[in-house]
């Protein structure tokens, strides 16, 4: 059996072929979370990432002057300020295919109100060496690096069509490529409107495919991110060189903060000073700045991270299950799908090495997203429809995976560790099946990695009188116990 999960095994390049490009090795199954720092490209010792930065500045500050006009018709600014997501680079969020929501009014409206706040000198910093468009996740709550990304992504299309292009015509067999007209590609400064272009791109499921060079991407955050901004703060503050500037921070954090704070009432106090006083942003940013080279350590190691967990993992899982099982083998319904495919799952990873899949070197995925996201890259070559569930406000079930409305199951991945693992088991899933009129039994997968986490899920079975319930499966993907392990 040929299994095609990666760019790569899709156009039928060599992995190191890929890599001596510089190029990502994205799914084709699944968006991967991997996002675009514009803060690389600034700090970057080529010219043509330096121009790109140079850019997006360049049409920042062409906003900023047009929403100052009076009489501009709502139809230019939608034009100028909204975005799509370009979701032929499979990367970003979503934890289905590849569509995610894009850059809407919520966006435009944030970055249209802060052109007169902290982009007010945009371009023509005093503090800074250059301007940043992740200031605006900084003030504003709801943006993040989703945000920035796509932004970024759509103001350097042209280039990644062109990078993408270069590698296809030298690479990719011409049976695999298609000529395709592609919108919003450059923007024409004289005419104010964006124009199309068109390439010779790789070409799978009815859409062109866009590469990205890894040394532009990054995992959990942008380098310029509110995180570090509320973390460093106190140092930021010390080192501010405007000392009446310090003192006035300093007095009012000693009069806001109260006697004994919680964790949520520093943040806020600090949000406060931030918000009186916007021109200690640009002193974050320098610092971030001076410290630039550290962003590039920190995101080569996040996108090898990556790499280890959803293509070489998952080509070892996947390999297992193919050659170990019979996880891919068709069945009457997706009740008996799901849970056979869980069951030779935990075989795999229980009896056969595949426990390693969800480690980094020694240290395990913390996060129920890669767990979920696992279980969505292997989940194909199936009959059955398996999408991301929401269900009318109530939040979403991990994945539903069905044969028309007669035929549904939902699925949820849980690891031992979240600390709402029992109001979860308790409430949750019970809300989401009748919400969801899902006409089979739910199946809960909880994934533990010590005997400790082992002991609590135990517990909580045993206090919800749900120990001997078949349809919640524990999962073991300890290290310490395992025969390769002593091997090793």
């Amino acid at each position: 059996m040929t299994v095609n999960i990666h760019f790569s095994d899709f156009f039928e390049v060599a992995p190191e072929t890929l890599e001596q490009y510089g190029a990502f090795n994205i799914s084709l199954v699944n968006d991967l979370p991997l996002f675009v720092d514009p803060f690389l490209l600034f700090n970057s010792t080529k010219p043509e990432y330096q121009q790109l930065h140079s850019e997006i500045i360049r049409y920042v500050r062409f906003l900023r002057e047009m929403s100052a006009q009076p009489g501009i018709r709502l139809g230019l600014l939608r034009s100028w300020f909204y975005f799509s997501e370009v979701r032929q680079n499979w990367l970003g969020y979503s934890m289905v295919g590849n569509y995610g929501s894009g850059l809407g009014k919520d966006f435009a409206n944030a970055l249209n109100q802060n052109l007169y706040t902290v982009f007010t000198n945009f371009g023509d910093e005093e503090v800074t060496r250059s301007s940043h468009l992740e200031k605006l996740c900084l003030v504003k709550d709801g943006v993040g690096k989703d945000n920035i990304s796509d932004f970024t992504t759509n103001l350097i299309k042209a280039f990644l069509l062109e990078y993408t292009q270069s590698f296809a015509i030298e690479y990719v067999n011409p049976e695999l490529r298609r000529r395709v007209t592609v919108d919003r590609v450059r923007f024409n400064y004289e005419t104010r409107s964006w124009e199309r272009g068109i390439f010779d791109l790789p070409y799978f499921a009815n859409d062109y495919v866009i590469l990205t060079p890894k040394d532009i991407l990054t995992k959990d955050d942008t380098w310029i991110n509110k995180t570090d901004l509320i973390r460093d703060f106190d140092d930021i503050v010390a080192a501010l060189p405007n000392e009446q500037l310090r003192a006035q921070i300093n007095a009012f954090l000693l009069q806001s903060i109260p006697e004994k704070p919680k964790k949520k009432d520093i943040e806020e106090v600090i949000i406060q000073a931030i918000n009186n006083h916007p021109e200690i942003i640009d002193y974050y940013i320098r610092y971030k700045e001076d410290n630039g080279e550290r962003a590039k350590n920190v995101s080569q190691q996040k996108v090898s991270e990556t790499e280890n967990l959803y293509i070489r993992n998952i080509k070892e899982l996947v390999e297992k299950l193919i050659g170990e099982t019979n996880f891919y083998q068709s069945h009457t319904n997706t009740y008996d799908e799901t849970y056979d495919r869980v069951m030779y799952l935990k075989d795999v990873i229980e009896n056969k090495d595949g426990y390693k899949v969800f480690y980094d070197g020694d240290v395990p995925i913390r996060r129920e997203v890669d767990l979920q996201l696992f279980f969505r890259l292997t989940w194909f070559a199936t009959p059955s429809d398996v999408n991301r569930e929401v269900n009318n406000g109530r939040g979403p079930v991990d994945y539903k995976v069905s044969r028309g409305s007669k035929d549904a199951t939902l699925v949820e991945f849980k690891l031992a560790s979240n600390s709402q693992l029992q109001r979860n088991l308790e409430k949750q899933v019970p809300i989401y099946e009748k919400a969801s009129d899902a006409t089979n039994p739910s199946i809960k997968i909880i994934l533990y990695f010590t005997e400790a986490e082992l002991r609590k899920v135990q517990g909580i079975l045993t206090t919800l009188n749900l120990a001997e319930n078949p349809n919640i499966v524990l999962i073991d993907a300890r290290n310490d116990n395992k025969p390769s392990a002593s091997k090793a």
